[in-house]
């Protein structure tokens, strides 16, 4: 498979994959990922420190869910609707099983007043594998730019 190929593919896994989020058709984020994978929230600065702890951590499929779980029937926030705006990523590894590549990305998030707000702004630095046919998630680390985080951070980036 040649390169753009491969980036259209990533681009239409990024679109569907914040359509999602932005729909609030959360149930469907775990489907993006492995079943044995990472998912993790940090900032430039931790990484950049080497500090491995991100502000939201799940290790695999099934933590996923549950965190969508919590998020329906346990924790209690303000509602608030993201929109991602997602940019052209870029190849950075290929190993013959899995394809790495970075894709930077913005959150506007609208609260329940109507308030708009650039959420963050930042980067994602994924791992990806192709199974029958479908490109999945085996590792998404979400670098924000700021190390400054809204205590809101409820919904997945």
């Amino acid at each position: 498979m040649s390169d753009a190929e491969m980036l259209f593919r990533i681009a239409s896994l990024n679109a569907a994959y914040a359509a999602a989020i932005d729909d609030d058709r959360l149930e469907e984020w775990p489907d993006f990922f492995i079943d044995d994978c990472l998912y993790k929230i940090t900032s430039a600065e931790n990484l950049r420190d080497g500090n491995e702890a991100g502000i939201v951590y799940a290790d695999s499929r099934a933590m996923l869910a549950d965190r969508v779980l919590a998020l329906r029937r346990a924790n209690i926030y303000e509602r608030q609707a993201y929109r991602h705006i997602i940019g052209a990523s870029r190849l950075t590894a290929s190993d013959g099983t899995d394809i790495s590549a970075e894709t930077p990305f913005l959150v506007v998030r609208t609260m329940r007043d109507g308030q708009l707000d650039l959420f963050v702004a930042g980067r994602y630095r994924d791992r990806l594998r192709d199974g029958a046919g479908k490109l999945r998630f085996v590792e998404r680390v979400v670098i924000c730019d700021s190390s400054h985080f809204d205590t809101l951070v409820a919904i997945p980036l």
